[in-house]
């Protein structure tokens, strides 16, 4: 887990990233940005309230639970992950697929991995909260192939949040899975008073600021 601004780069080690797990132990996760109740070193940034890694070798389940005024997105890695709420929704999306719950006034769901091999992220975006729960809860899914992807010189941008995606969310923010292939590069602009959050989920490679600082 990386953030930066146009100024410095701060890494967030394994050593700080606080684990858990759900179901027994079938369900780990890596919390990369967590509660502040979790003592992790990055519980906020901007209206970036959360951010796991959650994986499962077989079948594992999160029990019925309930969320109110955020807005969470699963997005599936690797494997395929289920849902069911107290709306009536139930459904499952395979990798590169994303699930949304716009919590608002309040809804109980659950969370399931299937297959062999699940790994995805869950992040938890805060918009206004004193507006959010007067507003009524919905959840979409949004598959693969619905997202637009753009294919560059030696990468590939895919846009999860922001112009052009179709899940539309009221916090503002933007988010891309970015696919590099070895030895090329990519450059992010980061508009004044804003802040990137980058996680490397697999390769190696160098991030550099402007300043020439590197991480």
């Amino acid at each position: 887990m990386l953030k930066t601004n146009t100024m410095d780069i701060n890494i967030i080690p394994h050593n700080q990233q606080i684990r858990g797990s759900f179901d027994n132990g079938r369900i780990t996760e890596r919390k990369l940005i967590g509660f502040p109740q979790d003592g992790i070193k990055l519980s906020h940034l901007g209206p970036l309230f959360y951010w796991a890694w959650a994986s499962s070798k077989g079948y594992g389940i999160i029990g019925l639970h309930p969320h109110q005024a955020f807005e969470i997105m699963s997005y599936a890695l690797e494997g395929e992950i289920g849902h069911f709420d107290t709306l009536g929704n139930k459904s499952r999306i395979s990798a590169g697929g994303a699930q949304v719950i716009q919590a608002g006034s309040g809804l109980s769901h659950q969370e399931e991995t299937v297959g062999d091999q699940t790994e995805f992220f869950q992040i938890w975006f805060q918009p206004d909260l004193k507006q959010a729960v007067n507003r009524p809860p919905a959840y979409h899914e949004v598959k693969d192939e619905e997202f637009s992807v753009e294919q560059l010189d030696g990468f590939s941008i895919k846009t999860i949040l922001g112009e052009g995606s179709p899940v539309q969310l009221v916090t503002e923010a933007t988010m891309q899975d970015v696919r590099l292939q070895p030895e090329r590069f990519y450059i992010k602009s980061i508009l004044p008073g804003k802040t990137l959050a980058i996680v490397a989920i697999s390769g190696n490679g160098i991030i550099q600021s402007p300043d020439n600082t590197e991480g």
